[in-house]
């Protein structure tokens, strides 16, 4: 059985997700900036209307994966309070500043998690890595149940041959999950060249805004997305699954 994680992006989405029949939600927001933390109402209102497990993804900012101090006291503050709240799980990543995995930062995270008895992946962090295969022995040695990897390229289809060998080298000590640009196309393909029994994907969709007014005259996020939303669609899910598990 393949399983499908959706990374949603909002709680239309998170909703998208379960009906489509995603294993669980990567709630985050800002996915063109890579993923942030989501907000206090998503992650509350994402509790109230699905079932299925809901990791959020802690990451205070877009960027690279060094953090300050204060950043580092976010994030802490972020797990104490999705805890409270009932997460099922947390999605993490700190690095160094020479490319490694940060274990003692990790590790507190990790700790708070296993404290309350719910699930850690470390996240795309691990593909700005240096060194794939040492990161990931470090990652097992924190007690992570999963990695979340392109294989250190762009997307998971340029990444394969790494995530295959990462898969043969994690001998079943950690879950290796592909992600980055998992579609109809290529899952199927991924799936016969990596062995990988779970996936991360956006399944998303474009949606004109249903504004009657626009204002073309200015540029709210520098590019000209104001008046496009792009949502999970519970229909690529279903077809993900559908050719993940033919």
């Amino acid at each position: 059985m393949i399983n499908i994680e959706v990374c949603a992006n909002s709680i239309t989405s998170a909703i998208a997700a379960q009906q489509g029949g995603a294993t669980r939600v990567e709630l985050c927001d800002n996915l063109n900036e890579g993923g942030t933390t989501p907000s206090h109402g998503q992650f509350v209102l994402a509790k109230k209307h699905i079932t299925i497990p809901i990791f959020p993804l802690i990451r205070p900012r877009s960027g690279d994966f060094y953090y300050s101090d204060v950043e580092f006291e976010v994030m802490k503050a972020d797990i104490a309070h999705f805890i409270g709240g009932g997460c099922d799980g947390i999605v993490i990543g700190i690095l160094c500043k020479d490319g490694t995995v940060d274990k003692q930062r990790c590790s507190e995270l990790v700790d708070m998690a296993k404290a309350a008895g719910i699930s850690v992946t470390f996240h795309r962090a691990f593909d700005m890595c240096r060194d794939h295969f040492e990161a990931m022995e470090d990652i097992i040695n924190l007690g992570c149940d999963r990695i979340l990897t392109s294989g250190g390229k762009s997307s998971a289809i340029e990444g394969v041959n790494i995530i295959s060998h990462l898969i043969k080298e994690a001998r079943g000590r950690i879950s290796v999950m592909p992600g980055s640009g998992i579609n109809e196309h290529n899952i199927a393909d991924l799936i016969h060249y990596t062995g990988a029994t779970e996936f991360h994907s956006t399944a998303k969709m474009r949606v004109e805004s249903q504004m009657e007014y626009q204002n073309d005259h200015i540029l709210f996020n520098g590019f000209g997305g104001e008046f496009i939303l792009e949502i999970t669609d519970s229909e690529r899910v279903k077809r993900l699954l559908a050719l993940a598990n033919a």
